[in-house]
C-alpha cells in the first residue's frame, strides 16, 4: 500500500505537520485530500463553517469538488515547475479566480493580486513579471499567494522550504506564521525536517511506509 490505515483531524486555525522520510507516504496522503488521487477505501470528511455541514469529498460531484477546491489549497515543494514560466505573475494569480465563483471583474481581479502580493511580502511591481525573475525564496512567496488569492480555509504545504536556504526557509516560515494569524488558516505542512516541524507546527504526525505511527503535539 502506499497509504495504509492513516487516520488524523485538524482543527481549524491549527498547524498540523506530517513528518517523516521521503517516499513514507506524505505527499500521497496530502494529495488525496484534494483528489489528485481517489482512495481505494476509507473516508475524508471535511466540516464546512459556512454550511455548517460536513461531507465525504471522494463522493463529491465535479461542481461540488471545485466549489471545495476553493477553499482547500495545495503549495508545491517545487515553484519552478508549479509556476508556468510562460505567464506573468499577475496571469497566475488570476488564473484560479478567472474560473472561480466569485465572479470577478478585470479591476477586481487586479486588485484582488496586488493585495495579496504585498501582503506575502512582494512589491506591486511583481505583477508584471515572469518567475524566472525571482529568486527562489521570491518564488515560493508567488505560490503561497496563488494559494491565498482564494482566501481558503485549509493550506497544504508539501515541503516548501526544503529546497531553501536557512535563512530564506525562516522568512517563508514567518510569513506564514503572520498570514495564519491575520487570516485564521489552518495549515497541513508536510516535511522530513523535524527543526522546522517543532518551531512551525502544533501536532505532528510520523509516518513511515505508508503508516502513522506516532502522533503528537509539537513539544
Amino acid at each position: 500500500y502506499a497509504v495504509n490505515d492513516v487516520s488524523f483531524s485538524i482543527a481549524r486555525g491549527m498547524t498540523y505537520a506530517l513528518a517523516g522520510e521521503s517516499g513514507c507516504g506524505k505527499t500521497t496522503t496530502a494529495r488525496l485530500l484534494i483528489q489528485m488521487y481517489r482512495q481505494d477505501s476509507g473516508s475524508i470528511l471535511y466540516f464546512d463553517a459556512e454550511s455548517g455541514k460536513q461531507f465525504e469529498i471522494s463522493s463529491l460531484s465535479k461542481k461540488h469538488l471545485r466549489s471545495y477546491r476553493e477553499k482547500v489549497k495545495y503549495i508545491f515543494q517545487d515553484p519552478a515547475r508549479s509556476l508556468n514560466p510562460r505567464m506573468n505573475v499577475l496571469d497566475i494569480l488570476t488564473a484560479p479566480l478567472k474560473y472561480s465563483s466569485l465572479k470577478m471583474t478585470k479591476q477586481e481581479m487586479y486588485a484582488a493580486a496586488e493585495k495579496i502580493i504585498c501582503e506575502t511580502g512582494l512589491c506591486s511591481d511583481a505583477l508584471m513579471r515572469r518567475p524566472s525573475e525571482f529568486s527562489g525564496g521570491q518564488r515560493q512567496r508567488i505560490s503561497i499567494a496563488r494559494g491565498l488569492i482564494m482566501n481558503p480555509d485549509l493550506l497544504i504545504c508539501d515541503e516548501i522550504v526544503s529546497a531553501l536556504d536557512v535563512s530564506i526557509q525562516a522568512q517563508i516560515l514567518n510569513l506564514l506564521k503572520k498570514l495564519q494569524k491575520d487570516l485564521g488558516l489552518t495549515y497541513i505542512f508536510i516535511t522530513h525536517n523535524l527543526a522546522v516541524v517543532k518551531y512551525f507546527s502544533d501536532d505532528i504526525a510520523v509516518m513511515y511506509l505508508g503508516q502513522l505511527v506516532e502522533k503528537a503535539s509539537s513539544d
